[in-house]
């Protein structure tokens, strides 16, 4: 019997934990890709692969699908690079919750707190967040590695999944809620490269702090 009960999100426990995590990452294909049209496509690509790395610096398991990859294409280059050993699964329902290879390996984890990201927001992504509610995960969907075909349906299917009682979350704020502490140096160093490469704005001001700090550095200050 699929349990309802999940915890309240509110207060230090609903935030995100590396060691209670597990993160699906749905369908980034090219033909995908082709119909996105709520984001810009390189706005989505950063964040995914951001998404992915980070998990690999917290050692968060990730699980890559495809649907129908020989007519709807591989993994995006950048994404597969990330976990270059692992073989997305490819399916053919369009539900990824309704494939058990995949469900298998989130149950098999013990892991609670489930990170979904996907192409389309309003089928791929929706879908599987809604059904692994019924079976007691509290979900997170990260809007940013998300996209659907015009604005109004990724922020419909948005709706609908926080409706249903999804937690919906950016990729910085997972990073953020994953590291919690700057003080964890054993993933700073890893937390830092990723916003170098991926942060934007955030990026081209650590680069301007990590130069200052080596003048300083430099100058025996």
């Amino acid at each position: 019997m699929p349990t309802t009960a999940r915890s309240a999100k509110i207060g230090l426990n609903a935030l995100l934990r590396p060691a209670d995590s597990i993160l699906v990452l749905i369908d980034h294909q090219p033909f995908q890709f082709a119909n996105l049209h709520s984001h810009e496509p390189t706005l989505i690509i950063n964040n995914v692969v951001a998404l992915a790395k980070t998990a690999k610096v917290f050692d968060v398991p990730t699980v890559l699908t495809t649907v129908v990859e020989d007519r709807g294409g591989h993994i995006i280059k950048g994404l597969q690079e990330v976990f270059p050993e692992q073989k997305p699964i490819d399916r053919t329902f369009i539900n990824t919750w309704e494939d058990p290879r995949v469900t298998d390996i989130v149950k098999k984890s013990g892991r609670k707190q489930l990170v979904m990201a996907g192409l389309y927001t309003e089928i791929c992504l929706a879908m599987p967040a809604i059904q692994a509610l019924e079976e007691g995960y509290d979900v997170f969907v990260v809007t940013d590695a998300s996209g659907g075909v015009s604005a109004e349906a990724h922020d419909m299917a948005v709706r609908r999944m926080v409706q249903a009682g999804c937690v919906p979350i950016t990729t910085t704020a997972v990073l953020g809620e994953w590291q919690r502490d700057w003080a964890r140096l054993d993933t700073a160093a890893g937390v830092a490269g990723i916003v170098l490469e991926h942060g934007g704005g955030g990026a081209v001001a650590l680069a301007w702090e990590l130069q200052l700090l080596g003048t300083a550095a430099g100058s025996g200050h």
